[in-house]
């Protein structure tokens, strides 16, 4: 958890930097291109960095501190720290580390990218992509990586084959006439490894994501036999489940549409048929980042259970999405496209977590009679961009030291209104930002304590996701 780095990492920690495979120019111009606008500009910097401290065609540079990785990158350990789990998230490096007495060695091990064939194959990483750059710009850049093939058809193929060319030498005979040296010389190292760049960066969806057992369980032995479902497959039904969000129910009916002739499940159709899935489900449009929960990595309650009131809803707050969260606060009907689009702006633009953003929807639609302005909207969300902001609970914290100034920016909203209104609407004050014991009659403008209350909250947070999850009573 990121409020918790140097628990994980300080200054003084060396690491060391080694290729997984031999990293070339080609591979600078697919991750400024295709990976920088899914991890920004710093994360990308940091890839960058880590690989100028590579020999030339080497796999292995030199041991440094991290202190001098924050003097080149002029950024603090807490950025490093947080842009090196995005590079991990995303399959460009794996990390490693031995405990050497009192200090830690690191070994930051870079992946080389993805060709531009598996990354827009990818079916994850793609979708992703095209939702960033948006239509005209993914054109362009995917013409950039492409070019004519070869129309096999025009032309007949007269290439030698290598036994046409070349005469047959057993090693047995080489071995023979060359004595027992060349055994040895021809014997595998395992400690050494051979330069290549065959290994490439692949996205790794942890497996509790999506419940097997349950799909297998819906799924019909005569029409999908279980042996078809290869390891392939299973990370292709991974991967799409969490893209489109299609729980196990619904992949059984995908994967039926995505058998072959022989009854295999074809991969593409499958891909092609997930899609198909979410596009009739949420109206021809491709996913958003609106439907994106808190990443486990920013969440201070995934290995503690709720404590106090407060930790139950940063807890509930952290696994729940934003357009989840808009859903359930108004009783399960469907949020307004112009709403989903200003909560995908505040994400995108100002790039702050889905938790954070949560929190944000929930403080200002409870002032704001249950309403979205996109003015107030930006303007706490870039405040809170500007800071930083990471988590939910970071971003309360944040909502009660700042709630006064906020106030100020509504009622000199208010105050150019009400030159042409005879009256005011007064707005909610989000309860988790009130104290208990403050009178009803109290007007919103008097000062808020800085201790709050959060009993009130949890219950009425509670009641509007029951109302959503569960039939109500007559």
């Amino acid at each position: 958890m990121t409020e918790q780095h140097w628990k994980e990492l300080i200054p003084v920690d060396r690491y060391i930097v080694r290729s997984n495979g031999i990293l070339q120019d080609y591979d600078r111009k697919i991750l400024t291109m295709l990976y920088q606008p899914l991890i920004g500009s710093l994360c990308f910097s940091l890839y960058m960095t880590l690989w100028s401290e590579l020999e030339q065609d080497r796999l292995w540079g030199r041991e440094a501190t991290h202190h001098s990785l924050m003097a080149m990158m002029q950024t603090n350990l807490k950025s490093i720290y947080e842009e090196r789990m995005k590079l991990e998230g995303i399959g460009l490096l794996k990390t490693y580390v031995r405990q050497e007495g009192d200090s830690r060695l690191f070994v930051y091990e870079l992946i080389p990218p993805l060709t531009p064939e598996q990354f827009f194959n990818d079916g994850v990483l793609n979708i992703y992509l095209y939702n960033r750059l948006g239509k005209t710009i993914f054109q362009k850049v995917k013409t950039y990586f492409s070019d004519r093939s070869l129309e096999h058809g025009e032309f007949q193929s007269i290439t030698r084959s290598f036994n046409e060319v070349f005469y047959s030498l057993h090693t047995s005979q080489m071995i023979s006439n060359t004595g027992e040296e060349a055994k040895q010389d021809l014997e595998i190292d395992p400690y050494l490894q051979y330069m290549s760049n065959s290994s490439k960066a692949q996205i790794d969806i942890e497996d509790d994501t999506f419940n097997f057992e349950l799909f297998y369980a819906g799924l019909s032995e005569s029409l999908v036999p279980k042996k078809s479902i290869t390891t392939k497959v299973k990370n292709a039904i991974k991967k799409l489940a969490f893209l489109y969000g299609i729980d196990p129910l619904q992949m059984k009916n995908v994967v039926l549409q995505s058998l072959d002739e022989n009854d295999q499940i074809d991969i593409e159709l499958l891909r092609k048929a997930s899609r198909d899935f979410y596009q009739f489900e949420q109206g021809d449009q491709l996913p958003h980042l609106v439907e994106r929960v808190q990443p486990p990595t920013l969440r201070t309650m995934k290995e503690k259970e709720p404590e106090t009131q407060e930790e139950q809803l940063i807890r509930q707050l952290e696994l729940i999405s934003p357009k989840q969260l808009l859903v359930e606060l108004s009783g399960g009907a469907e949020p307004a496209k112009a709403d989903l689009q200003i909560i995908e702006d505040v994400l995108f633009q100002q790039k702050l977590m889905p938790g954070v953003a949560n929190v944000l929807i929930y403080y200002v639609m409870l002032r704001s009679d249950m309403k979205l302005s996109k003015a107030y909207v930006e303007k706490i969300a870039s405040h809170w961009a500007r800071k930083n902001i990471q988590t939910v609970k970071e971003a309360m914290d944040l909502a009660k030291r700042e709630h006064k100034q906020y106030q100020k920016w509504t009622e000199s909203k208010q105050t150019k209104r009400s030159s042409t209104k005879k009256s005011v609407r007064k707005e909610k004050v989000p309860d988790w930002l009130q104290n208990q014991k403050e009178e009803k009659k109290e007007p919103v403008k008097e000062e808020i304590p800085a201790v709050l209350d959060f009993e009130e909250e949890k219950r009425k947070l509670e009641e509007e996701l029951k109302q959503y999850r569960q039939p109500k009573q007559p």
